[in-house]
C-alpha cells in the first residue's frame, strides 16, 4: 500500500457526529500513530517543497496539528486563524456557511507582510467554506495563497469548487 492508502484506510468514520446524518472523518488515530502522524506531515512537506512559502495558515482547530509542524520543519512563521472571539488583537473576521451551519473566523490585521506567500492548512476540505473563508482572510491581511492543503476531501461535496481559483491539494479523497 502507497502512504496514501495507508492513511486513507487508518481515517475513521464515525456516523451521526456531530449531528444526524453527517459521516465524519476521524483523524485522531492518524494523530496516535507516529508513523503514520510524519507519512501525513510528509505528504505536506512534499507539496509545499518548492512553493517559496513565508508562513503557514494553520485554521482552527485540527489544522493547527499539522501547520504548527509544517511550519518548524520549513523553519517559518505559523498564522492561527481561529474561531471569533479567540484572539487577542486587531482581526478581520470572515462568516461563511458550513455543510451544518455556520462560523465566523479571524486572523490579525497584521499576521502577513504585503504579498507574503501564504500556505493555508487543515486537516479536511467539506464544501470548502472554512477554507475559502480562510484564504479570503488571507488576502485582507496581505498575504498571497500559494496553495490551500488539506489531508482529506470529501470530493461528492465539492468543495473545490469554493477555492477555485486557488491551488488546491488534498492527497487522500473520499
Amino acid at each position: 500500500m502507497t502512504d496514501v492508502e495507508t492513511i486513507a484506510a487508518a481515517i475513521r468514520d464515525v456516523p451521526d457526529f456531530p449531528k444526524p446524518g453527517i459521516l465524519f472523518k476521524d483523524i485522531t488515530p492518524l494523530l496516535a500513530d507516529p508513523v503514520l502522524f510524519k507519512a501525513c506531515t510528509e505528504l505536506f512537506m512534499a507539496r509545499l517543497a518548492d512553493e517559496r512559502i513565508a508562513k503557514i495558515a494553520a485554521i482552527d482547530a485540527r489544522g493547527f496539528l499539522f501547520g504548527s509542524v509544517l511550519a518548524d520543519r520549513m523553519n517559518i512563521g505559523l498564522v492561527p486563524i481561529r474561531k471569533k472571539g479567540k484572539l487577542p488583537y486587531k482581526s478581520h473576521e470572515e462568516t461563511y456557511d458550513l455543510e451544518y451551519g455556520s462560523a465566523t473566523l479571524a486572523v490579525h490585521e497584521d499576521a502577513f507582510s504585503a504579498g507574503e506567500r501564504v500556505a493555508v492548512i487543515d486537516d479536511l476540505l467539506a464544501t470548502g467554506g472554512t477554507a475559502a473563508a480562510s484564504c479570503r482572510l488571507v488576502e485582507r491581511a496581505g498575504g498571497h495563497v500559494a496553495v490551500a492543503c488539506f489531508l482529506v476531501e470529501l470530493g461528492f461535496l465539492n468543495g473545490r469548487q469554493a477555492l477555485e481559483g486557488y491551488d488546491t491539494f488534498a492527497p487522500v479523497v473520499f
